[in-house]
């Protein structure tokens, strides 16, 4: 057996529908699915039986434990020489299995990963929180695009890895949020080669409102703390950026407001104060504006990707102002947000 998809879910019988479907529709065959409820109590047994038939599939059930452990459990269970792990909201395109395989081909690889898309049946807010998500000018790149400021580190929506290095590094730690990258860290200490494959790309439904949004980012902004405290060379500088927008809107607010009591009681002279601060502001949203206008054809989702930018940088960086300040200033230890809406 060649691959081993393993997919931990919870309370997205729907979604596993969409997903499995399209592992019926691979080119490449050689591979198993393993399904790993974790803990739902809308389970998906039902549709995980519609295609027993059809694929090579087993599905189990297991108190809930985060999707880190759910891999872990699933990977026991496996027999594939490459465990690919997936989010259960996600969609293949026909070639992705072909895709790895053509890769791994090519040049071995220990572990990998590949990028995500929006597909045309997404909502706008989907497509918007997609963009914002995988933008050079929101995230640097560094969540699989070709522009990078950063090593690509694979994530846990469309991940691989070789079985002996999957088991000699222990799999998944039990990390809540950030658990993905806290394995991506430990597979580059270990010396492996991890590489980025272009072509092995899925459709990812992400969050479908900005409210959600914001609890994942926010949780992400507080793991990148939990990592900075267990692997300190993890913090780059761009992992700041979200935290220097944050501070900047409250600055900026401020600012404006100092300049708005002054023109109270000074006149007009002050309106510069009020304005001028926004001017960077605005040019970065008429930029993210343009550039999702024109990717995503459509100027409705280049409206909403401000939201989701703006919702993106400042719930990340949130979370990491809270983080930072209760682990490295009050020294207080690992903690973790919304855990009654993990996976919503």
């Amino acid at each position: 057996m060649k691959f081993s998809i393993i997919v931990p879910v919870y309370n997205r019988p729907d979604e596993m529908d969409e997903l499995l479907q399209s592992l019926t529709q691979q080119t490449f065959t050689d591979f198993e699915v393993i399904v790993v409820e974790d803990g739902s109590q809308k389970d998906c047994k039902t549709v995980v039986e519609k295609y027993t038939g059809q694929l090579g599939i087993k599905y189990f059930m297991k108190p809930n434990s985060g999707p880190g452990q759910s891999r872990n459990y699933g990977a026991e269970r496996s027999s594939g020489q490459y465990l690919i792990v997936l989010d259960s909201d996600v969609v293949l395109p026909n070639g992705y299995l072909q895709a790895v395989e053509k890769e791994l081909s090519a040049q071995p690889a220990d572990a990998f990963g590949g990028p995500d898309r929006a597909h045309e049946s997404f909502t706008s807010t989907q497509k918007a929180i997609s963009y914002s998500m995988t933008s050079f000018f929101t995230t640097g790149g560094i969540r699989g695009g070709k522009k990078k400021l950063d090593r690509f580190y694979p994530r846990s929506f469309n991940m691989g890895i070789r079985r002996d290095v999957y088991a000699r590094l222990g799999g998944f730690s039990k990390m809540r949020f950030g658990e993905d990258i806290d394995f991506s860290i430990r597979i580059f200490k270990d010396g492996c080669r991890c590489r980025l494959f272009p072509e092995a790309w899925v459709w990812h439904k992400r969050r479908t409102d900005f409210r959600k949004f914001f609890r994942q980012v926010y949780n992400s902004g507080i793991a990148r703390i939990n990592l900075y405290k267990k692997y300190p060379e993890s913090l780059k500088p761009v992992h700041l950026l979200p935290m220097l927008f944050t501070v900047s809107i409250v600055l900026l607010v401020l600012v404006s407001a100092a300049g708005r009591l002054l023109m109270e009681y000074d006149g007009m002279q002050w309106y510069w104060l009020c304005a001028a601060p926004w001017l960077p502001i605005l040019l970065y949203a008429l930029m993210i504006f343009a550039d999702s206008s024109i990717r995503n054809k459509s100027v409705c989702i280049g409206l909403k990707s401000i939201a989701a930018a703006f919702t993106q940088l400042t719930g990340y960086g949130c979370g990491f102002i809270y983080a930072w300040w209760r682990r490295c200033v009050r020294g207080m230890d690992e903690f973790h947000a919304f855990d009654k809406t993990f996976y919503k």
